[in-house]
């Protein structure tokens, strides 16, 4: 201030150039002046817009699924093998697979195959928050197929309620909760696809809830006996249900997988091949020990 004053004669700034430097310290603090210098901007929170928050209505129609992972237990800080499982809403058809890792390297190609084993096109995919599904490549890959991506919301515990209930009532029944080396996903899979993916579609009856309204105008949900009933025969006994099944898929050939056995004699091998299952993984881990 003192050299516009002094050195290029602009007399306008005569006064300033005489306020000590203390004086002008004070003067920056004061409310008047922060007033008009700060300028405040809202933090705008970074939200992934990555899956949509809504709980999925599919309408009474087939194609919506709900999909979890299970860990398979630790030991001396080694993971072990992950189960991916994804339920239809409707008919509760279920789809079970395994992989080493859930890093998307590993979890996409499993996807992928899952997906095409369901017998009908999916058009609805929801998850809960987890960064192994709410991802760009899985977005990706759902895009690609023109399915929706949903996710779960805040506050709403029960949005993935039915896989949730699946992992303990039907893969933990089955798989247990030790530890199984991540080596042994594949041949986790090929029981799977053998095995227990058949006999839960085809002979493992399931509740299917009955909506009723009390007097009260509250919404109760029922589970009566005469509608339980499998996978399979849920979806065939669904108006026009041959429209939702995937090109080449028929009820023909869905009906002579379901009458190959009955449902104990099929329980019976998959108890066996369960049982061969484990006796492999017990090798496996006493050879790599």
């Amino acid at each position: 201030m003192e050299r516009e004053c002094q050195v290029y004669g602009h007399t306008e700034f005569r006064n300033i150039s005489r306020i000590s430097i203390a004086h002008l310290y004070n003067l920056r603090r004061s409310n008047t002046y922060r007033g008009m210098t700060r300028r405040f901007t809202r933090t705008k929170p970074a939200v992934p817009k990555i899956g949509e928050r809504a709980k999925p209505d599919p309408k009474g129609q087939p194609g919506y699924i709900r999909i979890d992972t299970i860990h398979q237990g630790d030991l001396k800080s080694q993971k072990g093998v992950y189960h991916i499982n994804a339920v239809d809403e409707v008919t509760q058809w279920e789809i079970v697979a395994s992989v080493d890792r859930i890093s998307e390297a590993y979890l996409v190609p499993v996807l992928e195959n899952m997906l095409i084993q369901f017998p009908f096109i999916i058009r609805g995919f929801h998850s809960d928050n987890g960064s192994e599904f709410v991802n760009k490549t899985v977005a990706a890959l759902l895009d690609k197929l023109l399915i929706r991506f949903t996710k779960s919301r805040a506050r709403h515990t029960n949005d993935n309620g039915l896989v949730e209930s699946k992992n303990g009532s039907v893969v933990r029944k089955q798989l247990g909760y030790a530890y199984i080396p991540q080596r042994c996903a594949e041949l986790i899979n090929e029981f799977n696809r053998d095995f227990f993916n058949p006999y839960i579609n085809f002979h493992r009856p399931c509740f299917f809830p009955v909506t009723v309204i009390d007097h009260k105008g509250k919404i109760k949900k029922t589970y009566p006996y005469e509608e339980v009933t499998t996978p399979y025969e849920r979806l065939i006994s669904m108006p026009q249900a041959e429209s939702y099944l995937y090109p080449g898929v028929t009820l023909e050939k869905l009906r002579t997988i379901a009458n190959q056995m009955s449902d104990n004699q099929f329980a019976e091998r998959m108890v066996k091949g369960r049982s061969n299952l484990f006796q492999q993984i017990s090798r496996f881990a006493n050879r790599v020990a």
